[in-house]
């Protein structure tokens, strides 16, 4: 009903009916708007959205989900959403909040925060640095080096989120996007690598730190 209507308001509409469709889609073409809901099969729309934000996509991002606490708004914006309508809606709300998110696009608000989106380089320590649209990194020691599109994502969710805790499931959910998960050893795995990248002594690191039981925590 939601695609019919959109379609009768001009727009070329693509349907995906679980997560994972959602985030092929995604990759296989260029939108002007994402309409989210939460609760999606496969993968959920909060995992879906930081994921194509992680893979740099600024396509603006509506929520349309039944889950509409403050707290779950909050958490769809801090995802990477843009817009957030709980259900029951207005059609006709719906329609406006779209339209008026394609005529803003490209032109997204600067809070000052280093967005997963937006970040297409980073710099730390003396040397270390991290071209992420070559894919490309200088280590501590100078020595420029390439590395895997997965080892590029990583680095951008723990720079991006740079003195949090990053939990191993969440990691594992927007990374790999997987609904079976590998072994959490895979990103220990990573870690250990970046350390030999990035610092001078990996056995007393200084940007890469693994949280006993939570997850893994870069400081610049």
């Amino acid at each position: 009903m939601l695609k019919l209507n959109l379609e009768r308001s001009g727009w070329h509409v693509t349907e995906a009916t679980n997560g994972t469709e959602g985030l092929q889609a995604f990759r296989q073409a260029r939108f002007d708007v994402g309409v989210l809901d939460v609760m999606l099969p496969g993968m959920d729309g909060i995992t879906l959205c930081k994921t194509i934000r992680l893979e740099g996509q600024q396509v603006p991002i509506l929520f349309l989900t039944a889950k509409n606490t403050s707290e779950d708004r909050i958490e769809g914006l801090r995802s990477g959403g843009d817009d957030y309508l709980g259900k029951p809606f207005h059609l006709e709300e719906l329609l406006l909040r779209v339209k008026r998110m394609a005529q803003r696009a490209g032109h997204a608000p600067d809070d000052g925060q280093m967005a997963a989106d937006a970040l297409t380089h980073a710099t730390f320590g003396e040397r270390c640095a991290v071209d992420f649209l070559t894919y490309e990194v200088t280590t501590h020691d100078g020595i420029v080096r390439s590395i895997s599109k997965r080892e590029a994502l990583l680095l951008k969710l723990l720079i991006s989120r740079a003195g949090e805790v990053v939990s191993r499931e969440e990691i594992l959910e927007v990374v790999w996007g997987y609904q079976v998960f590998p072994s959490t050893r895979t990103i220990d795995n990573f870690i250990l690598g970046f350390r030999k990248y990035f610092e001078p002594d990996p056995r007393q690191p200084r940007h890469f730190f693994s949280v006993r039981g939570v997850g893994y925590r870069f400081c610049a």
